[in-house]
């Protein structure tokens, strides 16, 4: 009998690597303890190469279809005055799609769904709760409508379960608090005329009621506020509380149908173990970021692409499955810390605090924005690099790519228009620019690597391939499944 891979939890993060791993020939059992998409909005943002993952999981263009792209992220005082902005509105960023994405996530739930039930590797099973473990591993699974019991052997059982992961609990590893918790009174609405926007993300800097607004697809709009001690979500949902928060951007209570007004915890934390044996954590069940660089869902995303291709290799029978899966938490658990850490720096310059020291640095830190090199500077603090390893070369020099992404300029092959994705395949890849030394070219066989040579096999007509492997000094690069360079050749 072939043993499906487990996913507990199916939210995005649960659905996108079951979708991975069904790419790669791997069986998945997708469950949930509760039925159906989950109606309100969480997630609202998608960067470039967290939609990127989506498009290896097949649901990009019906993505593109539901979400827009956004200007970026603009910095305004407490009369909504803005003094910064930080703009991400290139129609396509470096991994080929726009470099920010807003949407509601029942609907991306919706299109993964549909793209599960239309392949015969994937069962999703709603309704179904973990209740324990074994060794094996060996998942007990209840039906919550029926109470009945059943024993699941797996071939690894995935915790995408969120931040009350059962998963996570059954194998005793714990959340590291990060030092940051704060509440916040989030308010979803439909608005019955067009609210005035710039196309992006506005970060209100008020020490006395720091807030969001996020316009999102359609007649959708999200505001965040942060609710000061004693306060309630009912408190401030009732009508004359609501009149006076939504006030400042011209909106009557009554122009408005509220889809959810609640309070959340925006909590900075990372497990302090992400595996044991073939029981892996992802999302949420890992790590908790606070909103306020948006990468929360992304940084999911990042995990099921990084794993899914690992376990496959395992599931095929290659040698050393421990080095291979404690590569996961190796890569991913310091990108996740640097991505929370630089969310809870972020949060706590533009929003924390009410004393002088606050105040002054806030208008500090929108100057500082305004400075192209400090914004490139503060992208790199959470850019993905992961560190040297068994899948990951140690670096030759400063510039060199290993351990990075390989961008997705578009190319042409054949005179057709095409992600570069498309042709790289869902293997390893090798691209070329130049002479293969020996010792990449018989590295690249080895494991069964496509050779693309830039200007051969793909027309760079942008040239951004090309300058990509210069600025890298590189005259190949050899690219793992999840797009991340292995190792490269000098020029």
């Amino acid at each position: 009998m072939i043993m499906p891979v487990l996913v507990v939890g199916a939210g995005p993060t649960g659905l996108t690597a079951a979708a991975l791993l069904a790419r790669l020939g791997v069986p998945c059992t997708v469950v949930d303890r509760h039925t159906g998409v989950h109606p309100l909005p969480r997630a609202v943002h998608l960067d470039d190469e967290a939609v990127r993952v989506l498009q290896q999981a097949g649901v990009a263009e019906d993505f593109a279809a539901l979400s827009r792209p956004a200007s970026g992220l603009r910095l305004l005082d407490a009369r909504l005055r803005p003094f910064a902005e930080f703009r991400r509105d290139r129609r396509v960023g470096a991994h080929g799609h726009p470099e920010a994405n807003l949407f509601d996530q029942p609907g991306l739930e919706r299109l993964l769904r549909a793209r599960l039930a239309r392949d015969p590797l994937v069962t999703v099973r709603d309704g179904v709760e973990l209740t324990a473990l074994g060794a094996g591993p060996v998942a007990t699974l209840v039906d919550r409508a029926t109470g009945a019991t059943e024993r699941m052997p797996a071939a690894a059982v995935l915790g995408c379960d969120g931040a009350g992961s059962a998963v996570r609990d059954a194998i005793g590893a714990r959340l590291r608090d990060l030092r940051f918790t704060e509440r916040w009174f989030v308010l979803d609405v439909v608005s019955r005329r067009p609210l005035p926007t710039w196309g992006g993300v506005d970060q209100v800097c008020d020490p006395r009621r720091a807030a969001t607004f996020v316009p999102l697809p359609g007649d959708r709009y999200r505001w965040e506020f942060r609710m000061s001690p004693g306060e309630t979500a009912a408190g401030l949902a009732r009508p004359e509380r609501l009149a006076g928060l939504v006030a400042p951007w011209g909106v009557a209570p009554g122009e408005l149908e509220v889809l959810r007004a609640a309070e959340y915890t925006f909590r900075a934390r990372i497990a302090d173990r992400w595996r044991t044996g073939r029981v892996l954590l992802l999302g949420d069940a890992a790590h908790l970021t606070p909103p306020f660089i948006g990468q929360g869902l992304g940084a999911g995303l990042r995990d099921a692409h990084n794993l899914a291709w690992k376990l496959a290799a395992v599931r095929a029978g290659a040698p050393d499955e421990d080095a291979l899966l404690d590569s996961y938490p190796a890569e991913r658990a310091p990108h996740a810390e640097a991505v929370i850490r630089g969310a809870v720096r972020v949060g706590r310059a533009m929003t924390g605090g009410q004393d002088v020291a606050a105040a002054l640095r806030r208008p500090a830190a929108g100057l500082l924005l305004r400075v192209p090199g400090v914004r490139a500077a503060a992208l790199r603090g959470i850019a993905t690099r992961y560190p040297p390893g068994p899948l990951v070369d140690r670096r030759r020099h400063r510039h060199d790519l290993t351990g990075t992404p390989c961008p997705q300029p578009p190319v042409r092959v054949d005179g057709r228009a095409v992600r570069l994705d498309d042709v790289l395949g869902d293997g390893y890849a090798l691209l070329t620019a130049g002479p293969v030394p020996p010792a990449l070219g018989a590295a690249a066989d080895r494991l069964g690597a496509r050779v693309v040579r830039v200007g051969e096999e793909v027309d760079d007509h942008t040239g951004a391939l090309r300058d990509w492997l210069r600025r890298g000094r590189a005259a190949a690069a050899l690219v793992r499944p999840d797009r991340i360079v292995r190792s490269t050749a000098p020029r």
